[in-house]
């Protein structure tokens, strides 16, 4: 039998410029009035650099919107972008490269189809004329061959999969409509392109600040990340109490400022969550809210690094909490999952000692009990056997239950 569980306390608690040619990447983008993030895609790291290919980047955005932006970003790279040509198009299925005919738009950067973008920054795209539904494919072709590599690469959910298609030949193949240019689809490969903003009949946007839990990692079973069970249901309520959802989840990624427990190298998993919160949150148009569920891999740790004490993960989590409200935005904090750490043993203790401020410190507007939904009753430190993938992450029917579970008086109140 299935059991349901709410997974919520509740703490009581512009006019159109012309684009930069190339703007940090702190830096909201600007837009028309009314303007939210659709979706995102949050870099990871520098994956070598690009031959001369067209790369065709399949996002699924969250809301409806018109005057569509796409952002390029190269805030890995250790020297310049220069991107030749980018054409943004609606897609009927992320089964194939092939777009909806006479969708395909060539984008422009302060009215030039060529931009150069240093490294550190990023580059939004002039409105485009296009408008999407939620729950649209927007792929974004992009044409920079020599350009250092910023993507994402980690495995995929099994629904709405973002990834990409690659040219098979040489040159710029960005305004093929058919798709016959490209090669097979590579789920959970993106390159440079990292949000798409329109004007939308959306209040505003959640970005979900996370992990590979967050990413959708081993959510197998045929269903969405909880963020897109989110998504939908959001969408149906009236329009003016709509949001969209940015998912910014990383794999492997950190809470607190510490080396990687999995990467010395820096390229796998992101930087850690504070110094990414700009780029990926509050750079972003149209955020209200950020719900933030991380601290798993700090405290289960790994070959390169220990794992993090209770008191760290806490004062990262404050930090953010307080740049937050310094924007004006509001933040839900979510329980820190279940691990299969010993009970009574140092990390186990850890995580309760997290998860029981997140619930009772009132440091967040709102939290989301996570924990309480997913763990089984008889072994707490673990998440149910019929709910999970492995010992981290929940599979599909779990990323089901937390997306259902979130009480969206959080969001619409």
């Amino acid at each position: 039998m299935r059991i349901r569980r709410t997974a919520v306390v509740l703490a009581v608690s512009a006019s159109l410029v012309s684009p930069a040619v190339a703007e940090a990447a702190s830096s909201g983008g600007g837009g028309l009035p009314g303007t939210v993030t659709l979706t995102e895609s949050a870099l990871e790291g520098v994956h070598g650099t690009a031959p001369d290919v067209t790369i065709r980047n399949v996002l699924t955005v969250t809301a409806p919107g018109a005057a569509l932006r796409v952002r390029l970003s190269n805030p890995f790279g250790g020297t310049a972008m220069t991107v030749r040509s980018v054409w943004v198009g609606r897609q009927p299925s992320t089964d194939s490269p092939s777009l909806v005919p006479g969708s395909n738009r060539r984008a422009t950067f302060g009215f030039r189809h060529a931009v150069t973008i240093p490294p550190g920054a990023s580059a939004w795209t002039d409105p485009l004329p296009l408008s999407v539904r939620r729950g649209d494919h927007v792929a974004v072709s992009v044409y920079a061959p020599g350009a250092p590599v910023n993507g994402h690469t980690f495995p995929p959910p099994q629904t709405d999969t973002p990834g990409s298609f690659t040219s098979a030949g040489a040159g710029d193949a960005g305004a093929d409509e058919p798709g016959t240019a490209y090669g097979p689809f590579a789920p959970g490969v993106l390159w440079w392109a990292d949000a798409i903003s329109a004007v939308s009949p959306a209040r505003g946007t959640i970005v979900a600040l996370g992990d590979s839990i967050t990413d959708g990692y081993n959510a197998f079973g045929g269903g969405p990340r909880w963020t897109d069970v989110l998504a939908g249901r959001l969408g149906k309520l009236p329009p003016s109490r709509q949001l969209s959802v940015a998912n910014a989840g990383i794999s492997g990624n950190t809470v607190s400022v510490q080396p990687n427990p999995y990467d010395p190298t820096g390229q796998c998993c992101g930087p850690p969550a504070p110094l990414r919160l700009d780029r990926d949150v509050l750079s972003l148009p149209g955020v209200r809210y950020v719900l933030l569920l991380e601290g798993t891999n700090d405290l289960g740790g790994g070959d390169n690094a220990a794992p993090a004490p209770a008191a760290q993960v806490i004062d990262a989590m404050r930090t953010i909490v307080r740049r937050v409200h310094a924007t004006g935005r509001k933040i839900v904090g979510a329980t820190i999952l279940p691990m299969c750490n010993a009970a009574g043993g140092p990390k186990e203790q850890a995580r309760l000692a997290v998860n029981a401020w997140i619930r009772t410190s009132g440091t967040f507007d709102a939290v989301l009990d996570f924990d309480s939904v997913l763990r089984d009753p008889a072994d707490p430190t673990v998440i149910r056997a019929d709910w999970r993938s492995d010992c981290y992450h929940p599979n599909a029917a779990g990323d089901r239950l937390l997306g259902d579970s979130i009480d969206l008086r959080v969001f619409t109140r």
